[in-house]
């Protein structure tokens, strides 16, 4: 009988302000509370030391981009030490100048980066303007190694993609993570806003079930301004939660206000699930060529 092995994990949801000290504050504050609680894992949402700045394109913004290892690193790997947590963070990178990515770093309980990953699928939308800012990533679906196991670690529109969550689970990751950052746009109808929001959530409930995965999903809180006035800005709609392998809820929390959550993960799970349900062993490896094509003219 396999060893049942669990961790506790801690999701920090969380509205930011223009402030990023005191958004770095906001943020020490909760790690060290879900650290006191018994977190061993934490997970922030993405692009968490600002405002979300994609909104418009503004060459000035990419002054605040750092190096890794950077200030950030230096920052995030002290609470990591300090607390004894492998810590999920999520930069804006300025890996050479005029080449930046949106980077997930984590740290492992000693304070040490243990890996990144530079988020892959890179949007292009009204208040979305990643590809401006944002070069992707190049580093491919990798899981990052840590005490407490292999890390499927994902950003945000990466969690629309089956191929990536195939990919980390096919390379041993234990769970999957994605850092966040979506919302409303306050023109859309209150039944679009409920589909959209349902699709978010049923995607990553999918990825779940079709990689026998547990899934962490962490998204940002609040409203934040357009500095462009060319929209009503973006209510990011929070609701950040944690899925078992067969998609169930383990913990959710509010679309309207800053919240902490610390779930029980049980990773022995997983092994139950996969041989109850072989997806793995019954794909069909042999007829899936085409795959790797834009689209099948």
């Amino acid at each position: 009988m396999t060893k049942q092995r669990t961790i506790n994990v801690g999701l920090v949801q969380q509205s930011n302000s223009s402030d990023i000290k005191k958004n770095l504050m906001k943020l020490a504050n909760s790690i060290a509370e879900l650290a006191g609680k018994g977190a061993q894992l934490i997970v922030l949402q993405e692009l968490h030391n600002s405002l979300y700045f994609c909104q418009t394109e503004d060459v000035d913004t990419f002054d605040l981009a750092e190096t890794i290892p950077g200030p950030s690193t230096g920052f995030y790997g002290e609470l990591a030490a300090k607390y004894k947590v492998v810590l999920v963070t999520s930069l804006f990178e300025k890996r050479a100048p005029g080449l930046y990515h949106n980077t997930a770093v984590v740290f492992d309980t000693d304070g040490t980066i243990a890996g990144k990953y530079r988020k892959m699928h890179i949007p292009d939308d009204p208040a979305y303007y990643e590809k401006f800012y944002f070069t992707p990533g190049d580093m491919g679906f990798t899981p990052i190694q840590t005490s407490l196991g292999k890390l499927g670690i994902l950003v945000c529109w990466d969690q629309w993609y089956p191929e990536a969550a195939r990919l980390m689970a096919l390379q041993g990751a234990e769970v999957l993570i994605y850092p966040t950052a979506i919302g409303w746009e306050s023109s859309d109808a209150a039944d679009e806003k409920k589909r959209q929001l349902d699709a978010w959530v049923i995607s990553q409930r999918g990825h779940a079930v079709a990689n026998g995965l547990p899934v962490i999903s962490v998204n940002r809180v609040g409203h934040e301004k357009d500095p462009s006035k060319q929209t009503n800005g973006i209510q990011f709609w929070g609701n950040s939660f944690v899925v078992g392998p067969q998609g169930e809820f383990l913990a959710k929390a509010g679309n309207d206000k800053d919240e902490n959550l610390l779930v029980e993960v049980d990773l022995t799970r997983s092994e139950n699930v996969r041989r109850w349900w072989p997806f793995l062993r019954d794909r069909r490896i042999d007829a899936y060529q085409e795959i790797v094509k834009r689209y099948i003219d």
